[in-house]
Protein backbone atom coordinates (compact mmCIF):
# COMPACT_ATOMS: atom_id res chain seq x y z
CA UNK A 1 0.00 0.00 0.00
CA UNK A 2 2.82 2.38 0.91
CA UNK A 3 4.53 1.68 -2.41
CA UNK A 4 1.33 2.48 -4.32
CA UNK A 5 0.87 5.75 -2.42
CA UNK A 6 4.50 6.68 -3.00
CA UNK A 7 4.15 5.96 -6.72
CA UNK A 8 0.96 8.01 -6.93
CA UNK A 9 2.59 10.92 -5.09
CA UNK A 10 5.60 10.79 -7.38
CA UNK A 11 3.36 10.72 -10.48
CA UNK A 12 1.39 13.67 -9.15
CA UNK A 13 4.62 15.56 -8.53
CA UNK A 14 5.81 14.89 -12.08
CA UNK A 15 2.53 15.78 -13.79
CA UNK A 16 1.35 18.54 -11.45
CA UNK A 17 3.31 21.49 -12.83
CA UNK A 18 2.76 20.58 -16.53
CA UNK A 19 -0.98 20.25 -15.83
CA UNK A 20 -1.05 23.66 -14.14
CA UNK A 21 0.86 25.28 -17.01
CA UNK A 22 -1.47 23.75 -19.59
CA UNK A 23 -4.45 24.94 -17.59
CA UNK A 24 -3.07 28.49 -17.48
CA UNK A 25 -2.35 28.32 -21.21
CA UNK A 26 -5.95 27.26 -21.86
CA UNK A 27 -7.46 30.00 -19.69
CA UNK A 28 -5.21 32.84 -20.87
CA UNK A 29 -5.67 32.06 -24.58
CA UNK A 30 -9.29 30.94 -24.53
CA UNK A 31 -10.57 34.25 -25.92
CA UNK A 32 -7.55 34.96 -28.09
CA UNK A 33 -8.26 36.34 -31.53
CA UNK A 34 -4.60 36.66 -32.51
CA UNK A 35 -3.67 34.84 -35.68
CA UNK A 36 -0.22 34.01 -34.31
CA UNK A 37 -1.31 32.97 -30.80
CA UNK A 38 -4.43 30.81 -31.26
CA UNK A 39 -6.36 29.31 -28.32
CA UNK A 40 -5.00 26.10 -26.89
CA UNK A 41 -8.22 24.30 -27.90
CA UNK A 42 -7.42 25.10 -31.55
CA UNK A 43 -3.88 23.80 -31.14
CA UNK A 44 -5.09 20.58 -29.51
CA UNK A 45 -7.69 20.18 -32.25
CA UNK A 46 -4.96 20.45 -34.87
CA UNK A 47 -2.67 18.15 -32.87
CA UNK A 48 -4.59 14.95 -33.54
CA UNK A 49 -5.26 15.71 -37.19
CA UNK A 50 -1.64 16.65 -37.81
CA UNK A 51 0.35 14.00 -35.98
CA UNK A 52 -1.90 10.95 -35.58
CA UNK A 53 -1.57 10.17 -39.27
CA UNK A 54 1.17 9.47 -41.78
CA UNK A 55 3.40 12.09 -40.17
CA UNK A 56 4.24 9.67 -37.38
CA UNK A 57 6.10 7.49 -39.89
CA UNK A 58 7.28 10.29 -42.17
CA UNK A 59 8.46 12.84 -39.61
CA UNK A 60 8.31 11.73 -35.97
CA UNK A 61 10.07 8.37 -36.23
CA UNK A 62 12.91 9.68 -38.47
CA UNK A 63 13.54 12.47 -35.95
CA UNK A 64 13.60 10.03 -33.04
CA UNK A 65 15.96 7.73 -34.96
CA UNK A 66 18.38 10.60 -35.69
CA UNK A 67 18.19 11.70 -32.08
CA UNK A 68 18.91 8.19 -30.80
CA UNK A 69 21.85 7.68 -33.18
CA UNK A 70 23.36 11.09 -32.47
CA UNK A 71 22.92 10.78 -28.72
CA UNK A 72 24.44 7.30 -28.65
CA UNK A 73 27.41 8.56 -30.68
CA UNK A 74 27.86 11.56 -28.37
CA UNK A 75 27.88 9.31 -25.29
CA UNK A 76 30.33 6.87 -26.87
CA UNK A 77 32.75 9.60 -28.02
CA UNK A 78 32.39 11.59 -24.80
CA UNK A 79 33.07 8.65 -22.49
CA UNK A 80 35.98 7.35 -24.57
CA UNK A 81 37.77 10.68 -24.91
CA UNK A 82 36.89 11.67 -21.35
CA UNK A 83 38.48 8.52 -19.93
CA UNK A 84 41.64 9.14 -21.96
CA UNK A 85 41.90 12.76 -20.82
CA UNK A 86 41.07 11.99 -17.22
CA UNK A 87 43.58 9.14 -17.02
CA UNK A 88 46.59 11.01 -18.44
CA UNK A 89 47.63 14.50 -17.38
CA UNK A 90 50.00 14.85 -20.34
CA UNK A 91 47.28 13.92 -22.82
CA UNK A 92 44.89 16.36 -21.17
CA UNK A 93 47.37 19.24 -21.30
CA UNK A 94 48.26 18.51 -24.94
CA UNK A 95 44.65 18.22 -26.10
CA UNK A 96 43.13 21.00 -24.02
CA UNK A 97 43.77 23.93 -26.44
CA UNK A 98 42.30 22.04 -29.39
CA UNK A 99 39.30 20.86 -27.39
CA UNK A 100 38.61 24.35 -26.05
CA UNK A 101 38.69 25.72 -29.59
CA UNK A 102 36.17 23.22 -30.95
CA UNK A 103 33.99 23.48 -27.84
CA UNK A 104 33.69 27.22 -28.42
CA UNK A 105 32.38 26.74 -31.98
CA UNK A 106 28.54 26.63 -31.99
CA UNK A 107 27.43 23.35 -33.66
CA UNK A 108 24.84 25.03 -35.94
CA UNK A 109 27.68 27.02 -37.54
CA UNK A 110 29.22 23.73 -38.70
CA UNK A 111 26.10 22.65 -40.59
CA UNK A 112 27.05 24.34 -43.91
CA UNK A 113 30.55 22.84 -43.67
CA UNK A 114 29.24 19.37 -42.89
CA UNK A 115 26.81 19.62 -45.79
CA UNK A 116 29.79 19.98 -48.15
CA UNK A 117 31.33 16.72 -46.94
CA UNK A 118 28.35 14.57 -45.94
CA UNK A 119 25.50 15.98 -48.01
CA UNK A 120 22.09 16.83 -46.60
CA UNK A 121 21.06 13.37 -45.45
CA UNK A 122 20.90 11.77 -42.04
CA UNK A 123 24.70 11.62 -41.72
CA UNK A 124 24.93 15.41 -41.49
CA UNK A 125 22.16 15.64 -38.90
CA UNK A 126 23.57 12.85 -36.74
CA UNK A 127 27.06 14.35 -36.93
CA UNK A 128 25.76 17.74 -35.76
CA UNK A 129 24.09 16.07 -32.76
CA UNK A 130 27.26 14.14 -31.89
CA UNK A 131 29.57 17.17 -32.16
CA UNK A 132 27.32 19.41 -30.10
CA UNK A 133 26.19 16.91 -27.46
CA UNK A 134 29.41 15.12 -26.61
CA UNK A 135 30.94 17.96 -24.57
CA UNK A 136 28.95 17.56 -21.32
CA UNK A 137 29.67 13.82 -21.36
CA UNK A 138 33.34 14.33 -22.19
CA UNK A 139 34.00 16.99 -19.56
CA UNK A 140 32.06 15.24 -16.80
CA UNK A 141 33.74 11.92 -17.59
CA UNK A 142 37.22 13.47 -17.49
CA UNK A 143 36.46 15.17 -14.18
CA UNK A 144 35.02 11.98 -12.74
CA UNK A 145 38.07 9.94 -13.74
CA UNK A 146 40.43 12.57 -12.32
CA UNK A 147 38.54 12.52 -9.00
CA UNK A 148 38.88 8.77 -8.37
CA UNK A 149 39.70 8.16 -4.72
CA UNK A 150 43.40 7.45 -4.23
CA UNK A 151 42.63 4.70 -1.75
CA UNK A 152 40.54 2.90 -4.36
CA UNK A 153 43.25 3.41 -6.98
CA UNK A 154 45.92 1.99 -4.63
CA UNK A 155 43.69 -0.95 -3.79
CA UNK A 156 43.19 -1.69 -7.49
CA UNK A 157 46.96 -1.63 -8.03
CA UNK A 158 47.45 -3.95 -5.08
CA UNK A 159 45.09 -6.47 -6.63
CA UNK A 160 46.84 -6.17 -9.97
CA UNK A 161 43.92 -4.60 -11.84
CA UNK A 162 45.20 -3.16 -15.10
CA UNK A 163 43.93 -2.42 -18.58
CA UNK A 164 40.36 -3.38 -19.34
CA UNK A 165 39.78 -4.88 -15.90
CA UNK A 166 40.74 -1.61 -14.19
CA UNK A 167 38.54 0.34 -16.56
CA UNK A 168 35.55 -1.93 -16.00
CA UNK A 169 35.86 -2.44 -12.23
CA UNK A 170 37.29 0.88 -11.04
CA UNK A 171 37.34 3.77 -13.50
CA UNK A 172 33.85 3.59 -14.99
CA UNK A 173 32.01 2.76 -11.73
CA UNK A 174 33.84 5.52 -9.84
CA UNK A 175 33.10 8.09 -12.55
CA UNK A 176 29.55 6.84 -13.21
CA UNK A 177 27.69 9.57 -11.22
CA UNK A 178 29.36 12.35 -13.21
CA UNK A 179 29.06 10.45 -16.49
CA UNK A 180 25.31 10.13 -15.95
CA UNK A 181 25.12 13.85 -15.12
CA UNK A 182 26.81 14.62 -18.43
CA UNK A 183 24.47 12.25 -20.24
CA UNK A 184 21.42 14.06 -18.84
CA UNK A 185 22.78 17.41 -20.01
CA UNK A 186 23.63 15.96 -23.42
CA UNK A 187 20.08 14.66 -23.88
CA UNK A 188 18.51 18.12 -23.82
CA UNK A 189 21.22 19.47 -26.14
CA UNK A 190 20.62 16.57 -28.54
CA UNK A 191 16.92 17.41 -28.83
CA UNK A 192 17.74 21.04 -29.63
CA UNK A 193 20.32 20.10 -32.26
CA UNK A 194 18.00 17.51 -33.79
CA UNK A 195 15.46 20.25 -34.48
CA UNK A 196 18.05 22.76 -35.74
CA UNK A 197 19.71 20.27 -38.08
CA UNK A 198 16.33 19.35 -39.60
CA UNK A 199 15.64 22.98 -40.43
CA UNK A 200 18.51 23.02 -42.94
CA UNK A 201 17.98 21.43 -46.36
CA UNK A 202 15.80 18.64 -45.01
CA UNK A 203 12.73 16.88 -46.35
CA UNK A 204 11.46 15.19 -43.19
CA UNK A 205 11.54 15.47 -39.42
CA UNK A 206 9.92 17.58 -36.73
CA UNK A 207 12.12 20.61 -37.33
CA UNK A 208 11.45 20.55 -41.06
CA UNK A 209 7.69 20.13 -40.59
CA UNK A 210 7.40 22.96 -38.04
CA UNK A 211 9.24 25.32 -40.40
CA UNK A 212 6.98 24.30 -43.28
CA UNK A 213 3.90 25.02 -41.16
CA UNK A 214 5.33 28.43 -40.26
CA UNK A 215 6.08 29.28 -43.89
CA UNK A 216 2.59 28.18 -44.91
CA UNK A 217 0.98 30.19 -42.09
CA UNK A 218 -0.52 27.03 -40.62
CA UNK A 219 -0.12 28.48 -37.13
CA UNK A 220 -2.16 25.97 -35.04
CA UNK A 221 -0.28 23.12 -36.73
CA UNK A 222 3.02 24.90 -36.05
CA UNK A 223 2.18 25.25 -32.35
CA UNK A 224 1.08 21.59 -32.26
CA UNK A 225 4.56 20.62 -33.47
CA UNK A 226 6.15 22.70 -30.72
CA UNK A 227 3.85 21.02 -28.20
CA UNK A 228 4.86 17.61 -29.55
CA UNK A 229 8.54 18.49 -29.08
CA UNK A 230 7.82 19.43 -25.47
CA UNK A 231 6.02 16.13 -24.89
CA UNK A 232 8.89 14.22 -26.50
CA UNK A 233 11.43 15.95 -24.28
CA UNK A 234 9.30 15.27 -21.20
CA UNK A 235 8.94 11.58 -22.07
CA UNK A 236 12.67 11.20 -22.72
CA UNK A 237 13.41 12.88 -19.40
CA UNK A 238 11.17 10.38 -17.61
CA UNK A 239 12.85 7.44 -19.35
CA UNK A 240 16.29 8.80 -18.52
CA UNK A 241 15.22 9.21 -14.90
CA UNK A 242 14.36 5.50 -14.78
CA UNK A 243 17.72 4.63 -16.31
CA UNK A 244 19.53 6.88 -13.83
CA UNK A 245 17.64 5.33 -10.93
CA UNK A 246 18.72 1.84 -11.93
CA UNK A 247 22.27 2.69 -13.01
CA UNK A 248 23.15 4.60 -9.82
CA UNK A 249 21.24 2.49 -7.31
CA UNK A 250 24.52 1.25 -5.84
CA UNK A 251 25.79 4.82 -5.51
CA UNK A 252 22.77 5.93 -3.51
CA UNK A 253 23.17 2.92 -1.22
CA UNK A 254 26.83 3.76 -0.71
CA UNK A 255 26.03 7.38 0.16
CA UNK A 256 23.39 6.31 2.65
CA UNK A 257 25.90 3.94 4.24
CA UNK A 258 28.42 6.79 4.48
CA UNK A 259 25.84 9.02 6.15
CA UNK A 260 24.99 6.22 8.57
CA UNK A 261 28.62 5.97 9.64
CA UNK A 262 28.78 9.68 10.37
Amino acid sequence: MRTVLHGAARLGHLLGLPAVLLGLWWVLTDRSTSFYFPPLRSILGAFGETWFSGRVLDDVLPSVARLAAGYAGAVAVGVTVGVLLGSSRRTRLAAEPVLEFFRAVPPPVLIPVLMLFTGIGDTMKITVIVIGSMWPVLLNTAEGVRAIDEVLADTARSYGLTGAARLRRLVLPAAAPQIVTGMRQALSISIILMVISEMFASSSGLGYTIVQFQRGFAIPEMWSGILLLGLLGFLLSLLFGRFEHRALRWHRGWRQAQKGRT
